[in-house]
């Protein structure tokens, strides 16, 4: 009952030179342990729905999922966000630019989008 993202972007040459292989650094639930090198990016689940029909159980769900890079520069962290991007239009939606940003306390930069998938059960 999640998206594949993991399986999708963890495979993705492009997302590795900038996230790294061992781990990739995407991580779910929206947080990670603090003092995780940067960049990284984080994802949840915010939103979806199963595919509903009148005389059949879904045979799909839909997953609103957002992604947020954050990174030491906003060069890095669009990078990020670009690889992430190429690595999973071929298989969802990116449905939202949710903006960037530079966080007061800590400095890192961010970069936020939505996207959609629609998995099979």
């Amino acid at each position: 009952m999640n998206p594949p993202l993991f399986a999708i972007v963890s495979v993705d040459s492009s997302v590795r030179s900038v996230l790294g292989t061992n781990p990739v650094r995407v991580f779910p639930f929206g947080c990670t342990n603090e003092g995780t090198v940067l960049p990284y990016a984080v994802w949840q689940v915010v939103g979806g729905e199963p595919e509903n029909y009148l005389g059949n159980p879904p045979d799909a769900d839909s997953f609103l999922t957002q992604i947020d890079v954050y990174a030491k520069t906003g060069l890095a962290a669009r990078a990020c966000a670009l690889a992430l991007r190429n690595a999973l239009e071929p298989h969802a939606h990116i449905v939202s630019w949710r903006g960037e940003s530079k966080d007061q306390t800590t400095g890192n930069f961010r970069y936020s989008f939505d996207i959609n998938f629609i998995t099979a059960r």
